[in-house]
């Protein structure tokens, strides 16, 4: 059968609008979440990193929105502001490309939240945020928690740690009964799935399984001494010559320097991070996606979820030890059937663990070199 959307009775202006945007065949986790939400069904899907998620809950959020209720009838939960911002960029992106007249606004921690109050005023049919500043404007009574009729979480791992749990919680107690519950990440273990199922009446779980990389991925590492990893870096990008190259780094100390290094040596670059400031990181990420920098340094918190266009490479600064954390990295490429490569700077001790990862994922990783400015 053919892999589109009037399969699954979306409006034709969203499908439209899709296709003004350039999306025309379903997903796997798509085809099988889409059905399912626009009946109202709770569940939790899960599939790998770049398959779709996101719009396997906005298409049926929008295709249940009644336009003509200015009330707030929808909640979406992010772990990071990054997230939640993308999230309503997508929104915004498909209404102005089908011309449906639905609202949304992003409501984050560390935004002003005397012009969030402003913002919900208009009411807002979709609210995008955190959840901490979401159930802060429900107490204040900004927020019209008993005309709700959808919540999603998405990345549910992240917030249903011990830390967010407690807050998403009380979000969806303040909420009717009959509320649709969606849930959503790229991993799914045991335990968050035991706490999901808490949360909501008869959910249904949805998986795509597939622990595997994406094939249009090429895989590489390069050998170099840990001291060195900043000037291996520098050699790599001059060498891909890549527009948009996203760099993994966990610790702040060397992405720092890292930045300070590149910088210096006329490369574009920005960072982002969980401890910088907001508007620093809302600016670099902008900034990248607009190709005014071309590489961007990020930790695995910050750039989860994210779904930049036209990153063509990933770089691995550390190496996860987690072959599931390697698996999300190499998912920022190779998106929508595009090609991509993946290169992890690895000393001694790291090469080990890229052989773990390969032995798990069944996959070539190679190891390359650099001489004179070309990959080899």
């Amino acid at each position: 059968m053919e892999k589109s959307f009037e399969n699954l009775k979306i409006n034709e202006k969203i499908i439209s609008g899709l296709n003004a945007m350039g999306i025309k065949e379903t997903t796997e986790i798509q085809e099988k979440i889409i059905p399912l939400a626009l009946e109202k069904t709770n569940l939790i899907g899960q599939s790998e990193t770049g398959t779709g998620k996101t719009l396997a809950y906005l298409l049926p959020i929008i295709e249940n929105i009644d336009i003509n209720k200015k009330e707030m009838q929808c909640i979406i939960l992010a772990p990071t502001h990054e997230l939640a911002i993308q999230i309503n960029n997508t929104i915004n992106e498909l209404k102005k490309a089908s011309g449906l007249e639905i609202t949304s606004t992003p409501l984050i921690g560390s935004a002003n939240i005397k012009r969030q109050i402003d913002n919900l005023k208009a009411k807002p049919q979709i609210l995008v945020g955190s959840a901490g500043r979401i159930l802060e404007l429900i107490k204040k009574k900004k927020v019209s928690a008993h005309t709700i009729k959808n919540i999603v979480i998405d990345e549910v791992d992240k917030l249903l740690d011990k830390n967010n749990l407690p807050t998403v919680k009380d979000i969806i107690k303040v909420t009717p009964k009959y509320t649709q519950i969606m849930m959503f990440s790229a991993t799914l273990n045991g335990k968050t799935l035991d706490i999901a199922k808490t949360l909501a009446e008869d959910i249904k779980v949805v998986s795509v399984k597939g622990n595997k990389v994406n094939e249009n991925i090429n895989h590489n590492y390069i050998k170099t001494d840990s001291r060195k990893k900043v000037e291996t870096l520098r050699k790599l990008l001059n060498a891909l010559k890549s527009p948009k190259v996203l760099v993994f780094n966990n610790d702040s100390y060397t992405t720092n320097t890292a930045v300070e290094y590149l910088s210096f040596n006329n490369v574009k670059v920005a960072a982002i991070g969980g401890n910088g400031k907001m508007e620093d990181r809302k600016r670099a990420l902008e900034n990248f996606r607009k190709g005014k920098i071309n590489v961007l340094i990020a930790s695995d918190i910050a750039a989860r979820g994210l779904d930049i266009k036209g990153v063509t490479h990933v770089v691995n600064f550390d190496i996860p030890e987690d072959s599931k954390d390697y698996l999300h990295r190499a998912g920022r490429v190779g998106r929508a059937g595009e090609t991509g490569e993946v290169f992890s700077l690895v000393d001694d001790k790291e090469e080990k663990i890229i052989k773990i990862h390969e032995k798990n994922f069944k996959i070539n990783i190679s190891e390359r070199d650099l001489y004179r400015g070309n990959v080899e």
